[in-house]
């Protein structure tokens, strides 16, 4: 509720006076897209509007000193100016009175627990045992313990009793309705409490970890706690609600535009294609998508057509005899990857994800190495962090894996753009295979 909240105080003055209504909807957008930023958005379960203030303030006349600039730039009268500023600032107090208010309130609902989140804590050492004593004792952190797992190393001589092992947290969640899954000291090794979080019902729920070093978390912000105890929201290890709807919004924009601006090099190379090796210019071929779930891609034919088996397992043909001239030349500027555009906007792939495989080579690589699965829980996509890193062709397995966990896990809309702006300088060195 801290978005609305803050949305009307920035246009209150609007009530007052329609005058300055250009400068006070730039003065809103600015401060959201500021406060955005820096995290003032982010869930917390400590709520104290004295923790959040330094920030707000900050924020708050890092903004106001722009509009002002801009607004004294375009209007000389020092009358407009004032009165347009007395609004501003008008907007500032409102800010910071509203955040009081839906502070207070927000902790009000979560003390009579009106609202309240059930939350499984993973890990029965002594500091899972603290985490769920405070939980059972203050209601305002909005969380209610209902249970704790463990590794089963640890199930019986943990400090907290435990509910269940690792492999019982996806019964566990559905049985006891959990929202929430603290992460407190787990007795085991990161990758496999990994793997249990990206289970399907584990993925759905909100995470929140207890940093393991405590001295070294980040500084940015305002930090949050319970009871003392530092804790981080872990972000969204999957792409679901807003952060979905965002970044297929994007896919959408950008393959329908690209589909559209690059139609005459579409043309061109499916005349080339055409009279290169007759008709079947396109070439569809089944690759693993997100969830594990086949679907069709399509690229430009860049080779004689060959049996359906060995496509299917032959791992590379960087250096195949039946690659034709104009096959390579569209090989090695990634024109054949073109055509999945069309797999973009029919939402098989996104324009950035891990590249799709074929579905022999994702069981090979899935046994292999264990972070390599876990590619697969976004959607794949025409390029990504690894391609841009230089890891394509015969490049480790392992080094692809990493990366492309690194973008999921990291993922955000600029960093898109940044790979994006990555592959047109590839594409433009005629860097491909």
């Amino acid at each position: 509720m801290t978005l609305p909240v803050d949305v009307a105080a920035l246009l209150t003055p609007l009530v007052l006076s329609q005058d300055y209504w250009r400068g006070t909807l730039a003065n809103a957008v600015l401060t959201v897209a500021i406060f955005t930023a820096g995290g003032l958005y982010r869930p917390r379960r400590h709520l104290s509007i004295l923790d959040e203030l330094p920030s707000l303030s900050g924020r708050l006349l890092a903004s106001a000193a722009v509009v002002a600039i801009i607004a004294a730039e375009r209007h000389e009268s020092v009358t407009y100016v004032g009165g347009f500023m007395r609004g501003v600032a008008l907007s500032a107090v409102l800010v910071i009175v509203g955040r009081a208010v839906s502070r207070a309130f927000i902790t009000l609902v979560r003390q009579r627990r009106w609202v309240e989140h059930n939350a499984i804590i993973v890990g029965s050492g002594p500091i899972g045992l603290e985490l769920a004593r405070l939980l059972r004792r203050h209601p305002r952190y909005g969380l209610r313990y209902v249970g704790c797992v463990d590794a089963p190393t640890r199930a019986d001589t943990g400090a907290l009793t435990v509910s269940g092992n690792l492999d019982d947290l996806e019964h566990l969640v559905r049985l006891l309705e959990c929202d929430v899954l603290v992460i407190a000291d787990p007795d085991c090794s990161e990758s496999e409490l990994m793997e249990t979080l990206l289970r399907p019902r584990s993925s759905r729920c909100d995470l929140w970890a207890v940093p393991r070093l405590w001295g070294s978390r980040s500084h940015g912000g305002y930090p949050d706690h319970i009871g003392a105890i530092p804790i981080e929201k872990i972000g969204d290890i999957t792409f679901s609600g807003p952060r979905w709807a965002v970044k297929r919004a994007s896919d959408i924009l950008f393959s329908a535009t690209a589909m559209l601006v690059l139609s005459p090099l579409l043309l061109l190379c499916a005349l080339a294609t055409f009279a290169d090796g007759g008709r079947g210019i396109f070439f569809r071929q089944e690759r693993i998508g997100r969830y594990g779930k086949p679907f069709r891609v399509i690229k430009f034919r860049s080779m004689r057509p060959t049996d359906d088996a060995e496509s299917q397992t032959n791992w590379s043909i960087a250096h195949d005899q039946r690659v034709s001239l104009i096959g390579r030349f569209l090989r090695r500027t990634s024109l054949d990857e073109l055509p999945q555009l069309w797999n973009i906007l029919r939402g098989d792939m996104s324009v950035v994800g891990p590249r799709p495989e074929r579905p022999y080579f994702v069981e090979k690589f899935s046994a292999e190495y264990p972070s390599y699965a876990m590619r697969h829980r976004v959607p794949v996509g025409l390029t990504g962090l690894a391609q841009v890193s230089g890891l394509r062709g015969d490049t480790p397995i392992s080094d692809r894996a990493r990366f492309d966990n690194y973008y999921i896990e990291n993922w955000s809309l600029w960093l898109d753009i940044k790979i994006v702006l990555r592959t047109v300088r590839e594409v433009l060195r005629a860097g491909g295979r």
